[in-house]
Formats: structure tokens, sequence, C-alpha cells
């Protein structure tokens, strides 16, 4: 088994076998899975993807994955050369012959090979590219102390330049929030929008918990709408919580009762500390744990 954990604000990933990774048809080695250098995924970020996760070797809510995957490629005007069932049943077999019981799937569909023009017609097919493999975004500690953060200084896109339902292969906003965040020495980021208001994490969205309310910000906004998020609130509405999805400042986010982040890596995890502040108690909170909770279980038995 190997692990790497480099510093507060670092992705990690522990491995116990190889990544399976399928591309176009074919199955690679890490050492061999290449894209063309006239891929437009590479040269310009031309592309979709999906974050999945599969718990007790069932993918979770795949339904929702794909909805969203093949909402992005045709907001962006790409084809995905894949029916959906095709899709399906592809993620099934790469799942099955990874072995890995609890994987994390990377489902990325990019523009396909062009030149080195911006002219998408240039780029005649599609490729399909999946990964199986672990992720473990921090340690198990984190979960329980919770994480500290910064307000970054760089916003996300602005939803008219680069609408944010679209899940898109071009992460630099959130990259250099990330480094402010690695900067900082925390580990991690809170993205404000162009007007200043709250938007989402460095990859994952935000809740607060004021007075026994969930508030979010809404959905039409600056954010991404994750499948985690969306789950969640199902959740909160089964355990009679109040929900709200509502334009939220920091002001809101210092003075709630608990902060937390939900996302497909992360799952659910509480937020202690943004800005210096202590929130709540400086803990993660009973709501949190308590949809941490039902989301584990949710997941666990793969509705």
């Amino acid at each position: 088994m190997t692990g790497r954990f480099q510093g507060k604000a670092s992705w990690v990933s522990f491995r116990t076998m190889a990544p399976t990774i399928w591309i176009d048809g074919k199955y690679c080695d890490e050492a061999n899975a290449k894209i063309s250098v006239f891929d437009h995924g590479l040269l310009y970020g031309d592309g979709v993807f999906e974050g999945i996760r599969v718990y007790n070797r069932r993918i979770f809510r795949l339904h929702q994955h794909l909805d969203r995957l093949y909402a992005s490629a045709k907001a962006a005007w790409i084809e995905i050369p894949l029916a959906r069932d095709a899709m399906d049943r592809v993620l099934g077999e790469v799942v099955a012959k990874s072995g890995i019981a609890d994987a994390y799937i990377r489902l990325i569909v990019t523009r396909g090979i062009g030149d080195l023009g911006l002219d998408p017609r240039k780029c005649s097919n599609p490729s399909v590219i999946c990964i199986v493999d672990h992720i473990q975004l921090w340690p198990p500690d984190r979960y329980e102390k919770g994480l500290t953060a910064v307000s970054a200084a760089t916003p996300v896109n602005h939803r008219e330049s680069l609408s944010p339902r679209i899940k898109s292969l071009n992460y630099l906003s959130h990259i250099l929030a990330k480094v402010e965040g690695i900067a900082a020495g925390v580990d991690e980021v809170v993205m404000l929008d162009s007007a200043g208001l709250v938007a989402e994490a460095s990859g994952m969205n935000l809740f607060v918990v004021a007075n026994g309310t969930l508030k979010t910000p809404p959905a039409y906004g600056g954010i991404l709408r994750g499948v985690t998020r969306d789950a969640v609130l199902e959740l909160a509405r089964e355990a009679t919580y109040g929900v709200e999805e509502v334009p939220l400042n920091r002001y809101d986010l210092y003075t709630a009762n608990e902060l937390f982040l939900t996302g497909t890596a992360a799952e659910v995890i509480g937020v202690t500390k943004l800005d210096a502040r202590t929130i709540g108690a400086g803990v993660p909170g009973p709501v949190t744990k308590e949809l941490a909770r039902r989301f584990k279980a949710l997941a666990t038995r793969g509705d």
C-alpha cells in the first residue's frame, strides 16, 4: 500500500492496487495510458467530466451523474460517442475489472484530436476516458476535527461566461483559489462569485446550519449542482430540518452554528475555522455529524 500527504491542502491518494484505465474501448496500464498532444482536452481544457463513487461495488447515483455528464456535453457542443446505455455498461465493466469494492471513477469526455487552432469542427472524434482508482482528500482526523479554510480572492467563473453547471475540464480558477489556501496553510478555500456572494469550495458545495436550518447557495447561481449536495438536501428534509437555498455572504458563514462541505470525493466534512474565525463550537457540529452518518448509510445501501 502506498500513500502520500503533501501538506494540509493537498489532494491525498491512497492505493492498494493499480488503477484500471479504459480509453476509447481499450484498457491501458498507467504507464501506457496516453492521449494525443493535439487533443483539445489537453490544449484548451475542452471537455467535460464526472467524479463518481463506488460503494460495496455499486455505483452511487449513476443515473444522476450521467444526466449531468450528457447535459454538460450538450451545453459544450460535444457529442458523446457512446449512448447512455452503452456508457452505463462500460462503467460497470471497468468497475468490475478493477476489483476495488469502494472506488472512485473519473469519467472524462474530451473534444478529441484537432489542430492547434480553436475550431471545434476540426475535432471529429471525441474521446472517452474512464479511470477507476482510490481517492482520499484528507486524513481521517480532519473529519473528526474539521477543516480550516480562508476566503479566496480568486472568484468562480461568471455564470454568463462559463456556466458553472457545465462540469468542464477547465478548473483553473479553482486551482488558483486552492493555491491561495496552500499559501495560507489551510485545508480548503471558500470561493465567492463576482458579486461577492458565497459560491462553493475549491471543488465542493457548501452548507451552513443556522438555528437548525440548513442553508446553501441556490443551484441557479454561480455553483455546480452537486450530486452529493442533492443527496444531502434530501436527507436533511427526511430528518425534518428546515432547508433553504438562498444567497449567502461571508457574515452568514462566520456567524453560523455549523459549516460543512459536500462532494463526491469529500462526502460530508465540517469546516471549523474560516478566515481565523472559529465556526460554532470549533468542532464539527451535531447536524454535520448526523447528515454525514445518514449519507454514509444512503451510499452504502446503494440508493
